[in-house]
């Protein structure tokens, strides 16, 4: 991750509603929440809602798809962990690979459940 990039992540974090709002992200996973829905958890007004939304898109934290008429918004967990990666790789020295406690303790999005059918 460019130093850049790591900078515009980190500026976009910087602020309590743009991080309530992407940790709510990350918590809910890659499927995501619809605007409005993000809107009525964290009580934060429409417009201002955009606006925050905004920076974090611009930043690559959040990602937007449209599904019928609604936006819905999911973490972007390959920003997320570059981030965390850039933030760690030099730690202990450049042991870091080597060093447990060095290791960025990101997550992978979760995968889908398999079904649970009984066999026929």
């Amino acid at each position: 991750m460019e130093t850049t990039n790591v900078l515009t992540a980190l500026a976009a974090l910087a602020q309590e509603t743009r991080l309530a709002v992407f940790r709510l992200l990350v918590e809910t996973g890659p499927e995501g929440l619809p605007v409005g829905k993000i809107g009525e958890r964290l009580r934060v007004p429409p417009a201002t809602l955009s606006f925050h939304l905004k920076e974090l898109a611009h930043a690559d934290l959040v990602t937007m798809r449209h599904e019928g008429r609604f936006i819905y918004c999911a973490a972007n967990f390959a920003t997320m962990n570059g981030l965390l990666t850039y933030l760690t790789e030099n730690c202990c020295g450049g042991m870091g690979a080597y060093v447990p406690v060095c290791e960025p303790v990101a997550c992978e999005p979760p995968k889908k459940k398999p079904s649970r059918r009984k066999p026929s």
